[in-house]
């Protein structure tokens, strides 16, 4: 049954260089940015699959990536992350549930408690190195992520701070993992040894190896 949640997920444009500079020199820059193609391919592909009302694009770029048929896209502002975060809450309307590029393994389930209850004013995904993959509002405000410092250890921690100190009841989903080192890539692609990312990781370690 659909409900009435909009789907965003944050990406940009999978260009060598651009995306998962922290996996070279294990793998090229063109190895790098297939491999971050393939995350974000599975990451379309399981939200498609989500009872959801909506299914947005935030992009960076100007190349659509493959997968993106039937996602209203929105182009990224400028600004940092938290700027550019806030400006999509504040563009989408209604229930909005946010999901990063980088936690290919992410699957229904996963997100299945915002779609069980979707009443509560908030949802958060944190993720294992100190950030957070997925964010719910029911009621969308950017104002609840303008400011919050992104990239540290305790980004997530201060984000969960502010939206409780917003007064929202805040749910809270399982601990993902982000890919942003070689390492983390190979847990992830072990966890979804069948998904794209996976078999996009095998095949450029094993070239990066010729």
């Amino acid at each position: 049954m659909t409900t009435d949640i909009t789907v965003a997920v944050v990406a940009k444009e999978c260009l060598p260089g651009r995306v998962k500079t922290r996996l070279t020199p294990a793998l090229t820059p063109e190895g790098a940015a297939r491999v971050a193609a393939a995350s974000l391919a599975d990451t379309l592909a399981t939200v498609r699959a989500l009872p959801a009302a909506r299914r947005l694009l935030f992009f960076d770029g100007t190349a659509l990536p493959e997968g993106a048929e039937g996602f209203d896209v929105l182009h990224q502002t400028a600004g940092g992350l938290d700027e550019r975060l806030g400006a999509l809450f504040d563009a989408v309307d209604g229930p909005t549930l946010l999901v990063g590029m980088d936690t290919p393994q992410f699957s229904a389930a996963d997100v299945g408690p915002v779609f069980d209850d979707p009443s509560r004013d908030a949802w958060f995904g944190p993720a294992e190195d100190g950030g957070f993959w997925s964010l719910y509002l029911r009621e969308p405000d950017g104002a609840h992520l303008r400011g919050v410092p992104m990239s540290q250890e305790d980004t997530g921690a201060i984000q969960f701070a502010r939206l409780t100190g917003a007064g929202l009841g805040v749910g809270t989903l399982g601990v993902l993992l982000d890919v942003d080192t070689v390492s983390d890539a190979e847990r992830v692609a072990a966890l979804a040894p069948d998904s794209e990312f996976a078999e996009a990781l095998r095949t450029e370690t094993v070239g990066s190896l010729r």
